[in-house]
């Protein structure tokens, strides 16, 4: 897995970071929101096995904000864009959500989600967007025969820092 930051230095680049988060989803397919576990396929507890290490990522920070000046609350914490390009069979590992919010969006390939809270794996095609927060653990498999491309939005909270955070 490589890892890279790029520091944001102007209001400009901020805006050029988030633009294209917003310019891909309107250059792909038209996004959607995410598909829900199938009726009858719900799960109240873990019953998957799941992945502990990636397998197959590349994980590129585009750019990072410090939120610490926005306040106490926000110490520490950092809003950062992500690109993540998953290989035919690539992991994503087993990660939750409940102290960081995050938002997916799919512009290439399809790939496939095994959340804690469904028994069968929920597909997400190009243009799927996905909110992921709260009591949400999951994980990630391109099961395709081409790369999935997916940009990532989220808040990262000072004790998640480190480059193997997915």
């Amino acid at each position: 897995m490589a890892s890279k930051a790029i520091a944001l230095r102007t209001p400009l680049n901020l805006a050029l970071a988030f633009g294209l988060l917003a310019a891909t989803a309107a250059l792909s397919v038209a996004p959607t929101f995410a598909a829900d576990c199938p009726a009858g396929q719900a799960a109240t507890t873990d019953i998957q096995e799941h992945p502990s290490k990636p397998v197959g990522v590349t994980d590129t920070v585009l750019s990072a904000i410090d939120l610490s000046p926005k306040g106490e609350a926000w110490k520490g914490n950092m809003l950062r864009l992500r690109k993540l390009v998953v290989q035919p069979g690539g992991v994503v590992p087993w990660h939750e959500h409940t102290v960081r919010p995050a938002n997916i969006i799919v512009v290439e390939g399809s790939i496939t989600e095994y959340a804690s809270t469904c028994k069968v794996g929920i597909e997400h095609p190009a243009g799927d967007v996905t909110a992921e927060f709260g009591q949400l653990a999951h994980w990630w498999k391109n099961n395709g025969k081409v790369p999935a491309v997916l940009y990532s939005a989220d808040i990262l909270p000072p004790a998640m820092h480190n480059d193997h955070m997915m």
